[in-house]
């Protein structure tokens, strides 16, 4: 049985690093990414120097997961969201 769950290596800050996600979240990373014309290793060392806590798989999830529930989807989550890994609401 194939796990859903896929690992990849990606270039962060010029280091090479393993990341596990399901192939659904790379996906929408991936087009995360191209909507915002930058690469997936900018968009992921983003999240990565965005976050205080948890891991880099989940902090991804997370940011994917904020993307999508905001109102207008080409919308960065807050940076204290990335920090905190909270998906509150940033619409005043």
């Amino acid at each position: 049985m194939k796990s859903p769950v896929v690992k990849q290596s990606i270039v962060i800050a010029g280091h090479k690093t393993s990341v596990s996600l399901e192939d659904q979240f790379w996906d929408a990373l991936k087009e995360i990414a191209a909507n915002r014309r930058s690469t997936l290793s900018e968009i992921v060392a983003s999240i990565d120097s965005g976050r205080n806590q948890g891991n880099l798989s989940s902090a991804i999830r997370l940011y994917v997961l904020a993307h999508y529930r905001s109102p207008s989807s080409s919308r960065e989550p807050t940076e204290a969201s990335e920090r905190n890994g909270s998906l509150r609401s940033t619409v005043a």
